[in-house]
């Protein structure tokens, strides 16, 4: 039997693959999603998840003045879960996220919207750069990061001391991933 381990979990091909069926109808509640983060027509909602885990940013020399200190954004880490909590999904550097399925895709920022209070880090629209795989993400041309909570660079802790220092900080988003229909 084909068999995989995600998540520190052991899942048979076809349990992995009745589960993330499941996933694809499986709905969260709705939101609201701002015109300049719509998908394109013709397009299919394929992954409805909520992501919980940090954005990491490193200490590092201003890129308009390298004589200031700033933090950089390196990388997020974090896992997502559909609405019955299992979890379907890692995210990490690329933007990529990966399914247990094997499958994975690779994004790149098409549309970004600021949160207004300045709170949270800001909502995307972002194109698949690259897919692979077979499974939930080898068709997604789409996804969107969407009602995203926290996650912005610390507000101060960045100086010429701590250069290099790591940040992690927590965040949660909805991720909706879309493939043409």
């Amino acid at each position: 039997m084909n068999t995989r381990t995600f998540f520190g979990n052991t899942f048979s091909g076809m349990t992995l693959l009745a589960a993330l069926t499941g996933c694809a109808t499986t709905s969260l509640p709705p939101l609201a999603v701002p015109e300049a983060l719509q998908v394109p027509a013709g397009q299919k909602l394929v992954l409805d998840a909520r992501a919980t885990g940090v954005q990491i940013y490193v200490c590092s020399a201003a890129k308009a003045d390298p004589a200031h200190t700033e933090w950089a954004f390196k990388a997020p880490e974090a896992s997502l879960f559909d609405a019955a909590g299992n979890s379907v999904a890692r995210h990490y550097a690329g933007p990529s996220w990966e399914s247990p399925d094997g499958s994975k895709v690779v994004g790149a920022v098409q549309a970004k919207q600021d949160d207004p209070a300045g709170k949270a880090i800001a909502q995307l629209l972002l194109s698949a750069k690259s897919v692979s795989g077979t499974g939930i993400f080898s068709h997604v041309t789409y996804i969107q990061r969407l009602a995203t909570g926290a996650g912005n660079a610390p507000a101060d802790g960045c100086t010429a001391a701590s250069l290099g220092k790591e940040a992690r900080v927590p965040y949660t988003a909805r991720y909706r991933f879309y493939a043409a229909s």
